[in-house]
């Protein structure tokens, strides 16, 4: 029987508090999308026994609802019209539920945002660092050589210009210009100001300045004017290397105010006007408000951390907070604490605590490195998690365990265990800046430095295991755990793009599409469907995708394939063609729904590297090339690449086989 799209749109809306409670609405190729809110007056038992639901979850803010391919669409039309709602996008409906969501989940989304596109370089940099800081102290002659010399200033780049990495990734999250971040952030590292990371040293002060007093002078911009102790508008001569939050927040005022500028400003004096008004006020409110304010920050840090590490539930809270002085910027003061400790007795007991905390959060990224199911974010976990474990720990905490926050908070736990045993059994270094496996060229005890890095990775890494759970990816469907409902038929109809020849290179394709789909895939009462793509076929059940693995969008078979090319496996008519090009819907004899949806998570490389044959309306017939693809881009882009092939509508036939028949 028929599906009455009608009948479904308004029961979906009486059970998820009628029209006032949504805020958004939009479908993709499977699912309507809905931001609701108020969650509270869903009726979600109601809402699964909906006749046309096969399934819902929430994810990122949203209420997603599995229809189906070539049916979500209906339904959402008749959705529109029973709410009176105009349609929107899923950018739209994502930019809705990122509204609807707790301000510092919102805050750790865009820190999340800002980090992932420079994770690559940092990461890089940070693996670099921790092995050459290693050979250094492994092999004192060797840091005197300028082998030495060329590869410190290689590793450390990144890091020494991180403000300026920061601020340009910034300024794309925040809707700035890249060009005036990176002015932004050069500045906060110039020359002209002592080094960040020798606040704390009155030598490196004295030296730069050419003083003798140890303290770091200041530009007093309004004269001796002050309110209480605070002389207004003076400015520490100091740069902010390995600080990211002062800097996230300056980008962010950066273009709050360039925005309002353009909207103001006229446009005939607007090139002149808006860059140099936008530098100066967030020059000033950087170095005069925000500055202060981390420098003040620092102070209480440092005093609170030397009166910490002198008791072992002290050394346990240092071990849990360091990561939050990390993600600060203000773990660079630590450095003082490590030379008092060496020159008054010798040995420097606070390495272990930041070994503790830095292997923690090594421990807790491995974790999510090894646990998560998205190859995107397992590439960027594991090598994280390896910087971390030499002691720099920057890519594990921002493009990892911070973004998700469970591991980091796990980290903390890890970080205070280790940390506590550290100062039980009284072990330190003879030296300072290095911590995690390279801390074994200064540590004093090295059986028990072992067990305390094993004491804070293992407790985070068990932790995480346990605790931390991937979301539901954005363009996926439901959790592998949503019950198995009716399949699903093939790509919406709405999203069909026109067909174009994206890449206009020539085709290297060598396969014949009559001989490829001579193998049959899926049989079933209704017919049959050929191999669409040259490759090894698996079952489903092996897809590397939960969704398709779970059989909830329908029984097929994957095709990890030899060859970027996709064939129509049967005669029949296009009913759908994603507008990301990544996926084709084609509706056979006898009603047959068949999905061809090419590599898992495609869906976010917006096409590129698709391109399709055909338009949704389109009559195929079997053997035809349909779509090509490229495999390379899709490894590179960190998705599995295998083409799913899934009969939506398996369950209204009998005798369903599958496989490589």
């Amino acid at each position: 029987m028929a599906l009455d799209y009608k009948k479904c749109a308004e029961e979906i809306v009486a059970n998820i508090g009628g029209r006032d409670n949504v805020a958004q609405a939009a479908h993709c190729a499977t699912r309507l999308r809905l931001v609701i809110k108020d969650n509270g007056k869903i009726n979600k038992s109601a809402l699964e026994n909906v006749d046309g639901v096969k399934g819902m979850f929430e994810n990122n803010g949203q209420l997603q609802l599995i229809i189906g391919t070539g049916t979500v669409n209906k339904v959402y039309d008749e959705f529109l019209a029973v709410t009176g709602m105009t349609a929107a996008t899923k950018d739209d409906v994502k930019a809705a539920a990122a509204a609807q969501q707790p301000a510092w989940k919102r805050a750790l989304k865009s820190v999340g945002d800002v980090f992932v596109p420079i994770l690559p370089a940092i990461v890089a940099s940070g693996l670099m660092m921790g092995v050459v800081e290693a050979l250094g102290k492994a092999i004192p002659s060797f840091a005197e050589t300028d082998w030495y010399a060329f590869l410190d200033m290689v590793a450390n780049t990144a890091f020494a210009f991180l403000p300026v990495i920061v601020a340009v990734s910034a300024a794309r999250v925040f809707g700035g210009n890249i060009f005036l971040a990176a002015v932004v952030g050069l500045m906060m590292v110039h020359t002209g100001l002592l080094n960040g990371w020798n606040v704390g040293s009155e030598d490196a002060i004295n030296s730069f300045f050419g003083i003798d007093t140890g303290v770091i002078p200041t530009w007093n911009l309004f004269g001796s004017f002050t309110i209480g102790n605070y002389v207004v508008g003076s400015i520490s001569r100091h740069g902010y290397q390995g600080h990211v939050i002062p800097v996230m927040i300056a980008i962010w005022f950066m273009s709050k105010i360039e925005k309002w500028l353009h909207k103001h400003v006229p446009e005939m004096i607007d090139l002149f006007v808006v860059p140099i008004t936008t530098v100066f006020l967030t020059a000033l409110v950087t170095f005069v408000v925000v500055g202060p304010i981390f420098a003040t920050l620092e102070n209480y840090v440092l005093k609170g951390a030397e009166w910490l590490v002198q008791f072992p539930p002290g050394a346990m809270i240092m071990g849990a907070v360091y990561p939050l002085t990390v993600v600060m910027g203000l773990h660079h003061m630590y450095n003082v604490i490590e030379a008092g400790m060496l020159s008054s007795v010798g040995l420097n007991t606070w390495m272990p605590i930041a070994s503790a905390a830095n292997f923690a959060q090594f421990g807790a990224c491995l974790a999510v490195g090894i646990k998560c199911k998205k190859a995107k974010l397992k590439t960027v976990a594991i090598p994280s998690s390896m910087s971390a474990a030499l002691g720099i720990t920057e890519p594990a905490i921002f493009g990892v365990n911070f973004r998700f926050m469970k591991p980091f908070i796990c980290g903390m736990i890890g970080g205070a265990c280790g940390a506590i045993f550290g100062a039980i059994t009284k072990i330190g270094a003879t030296a300072y800046g290095v911590t995690g496996i390279p801390g074994y060229l200064t540590i004093n005890n090295y059986g028990l430095y072992t067990i305390l890095l094993l004491i804070s990775g293992g407790i985070a890494f068990g932790l995480t295991m346990a605790i931390w759970k991937e979301e539901a990816d954005e363009e996926g469907a439901a959790p592998a755990a949503a019950a198995p409902a009716k399949a699903e038929s093939a790509p919406k109809a709405s999203e069909a793009p026109k067909a174009e020849s994206a890449p206009k290179t020539k085709s290297a394709i060598k396969s014949n599409g009559d001989d490829v789909t001579k193998k049959l895939v899926i049989t079933s009462s209704a017919g049959e469907i050929a191999l669409p793509t040259p490759g090894k076929v698996i079952p489903y059940t092996e897809i590397e995708d939960p969704t398709f693995a779970s059989g909830v969008m329908g029984q097929g078979v994957g095709v990890q394939p030899e060859e970027g090319v996709v064939y129509a496996p049967m005669d029949g008519e296009i009913s759908s063609v994603a507008d990301s090009k990544h996926a084709i819907g084609i509706t056979g004899e006898n009603d047959q729904e068949l999905l061809i949806h090419v590599g898992v998570d495609t869906v976010e490389m917006k096409g590129d590297g698709f391109k399709t044959f055909v338009e949704e309306g389109a009559q195929v017939k079997k053997g035809q090339k349909i779509l090509e693809f490229d495999i390379q881009k899709i490894k590179d882009a960190g998705h599995p690449d295998t083409v799913v092939v899934l009969l939506t509508n398996s369950d209204d036939y009998e005798d369903v086989k599958f496989g490589d028949i």
